[in-house]
């Protein structure tokens, strides 16, 4: 069982249609703007300004409110009152099916505690797995890093949904990049989806339309996703004065053939408003 959005929960028992889905996504992206995006609205930052704050991000493990403060491109009365704003328009996924009439109130109710219950679960059996396995340190470091980092990078949530159990699993992702570090204990992290995915991805990272996002783009982009994922997962695996090496994101190699080949491995699949995708962790 792997976990799902409530969203794709629904689409998958036929309780609402593609369309309906799209829909619906699209209006709670409008009611959910970024703090940046907010604060550009309201003629409080440029989007040079924004940029720059959301660069840090990338590097620095801190909410854009923090950032902003500290480079004195807010002040704490804005940065309180853009909360505030953001809280008040931010609408749930479910309110917004009741809204354009695709459920009643009485139905999704129903199937809120359908997909709770279908989360647990599979919540559980994921978490059994990354426990028994010899990686689980590492491995929730990995995926709880994508979760912190994926609404920072790519404006989306993602969340686990399952473990991969064998490298023919990953064979469903053919596009990858992996980012090998050497230490006292050699790790390495690596990402793979669809090419249709690694282009959402791409060009929500970059900022860039998808007609001017080619396959090798968005293949640079994703192994620059990794480097910034590593980087954080190294803070939490090595010690502050552990020596490491970090060497370029490996993206020609399929993320199946490196998890054959590793004697230690796990894989996790992860699933997004972007496409789903697979999580590695190795030695």
């Amino acid at each position: 069982m792997a976990a799902k959005f409530f969203g794709q929960f629904l689409l998958e028992k036929g309780v609402i249609s593609a369309q309906q889905l799209l829909d619906a996504l699209d209006a709670q992206r409008a009611s959910n703007p970024t703090l940046g995006e907010l604060a550009q609205q309201r003629g409080l930052l440029t989007a040079a300004q924004a940029k720059r704050v959301n660069e840090r991000q990338r590097v620095e493990d801190r909410r854009f409110g923090d950032i902003a403060e500290d480079m004195g491109l807010l002040d704490s009365t804005q940065l309180g009152e853009l909360l505030a704003a953001q809280k008040a328009q931010r609408k749930l996924f479910g309110e917004i099916l009741v809204e354009q009439h695709t459920l009643d109130r009485a139905r999704l109710e129903t199937e809120l505690a359908a997909h709770r219950q279908e989360q647990e679960d599979a919540a559980r059996a994921l978490g059994e797995t990354v426990s028994a396995h010899p990686l689980s340190d590492l491995a929730a470091s990995a995926i709880n890093t994508s979760v912190r980092l994926f609404p920072r990078l790519f404006g989306s949530q993602c969340q686990p949904a399952q473990a991969l159990d064998s490298p023919q699993a990953l064979a469903a992702y053919p596009v990858g990049a992996l980012v090998r570090i050497q230490a006292d204990q050699p790790m390495a992290v690596g990402l793979a989806c669809t090419a249709d995915t690694a282009t959402r991805l791409a060009t929500a990272f970059l900022s860039i339309p998808q007609e001017k996002c080619d396959d090798e783009l968005a293949l640079d982009a994703l192994g620059e996703v990794v480097n910034v994922l590593m980087g954080y997962v190294v803070r939490d695996a090595l010690s502050d004065d552990a020596q490491y090496r970090a060497f370029p994101p490996e993206t020609r190699t399929p993320l199946a053939q490196a998890m054959g080949a590793s004697p230690c491995a796990l894989a996790i699949g992860m699933s997004s408003q972007l496409g789903d995708f697979a999580l590695l962790v190795c030695r």
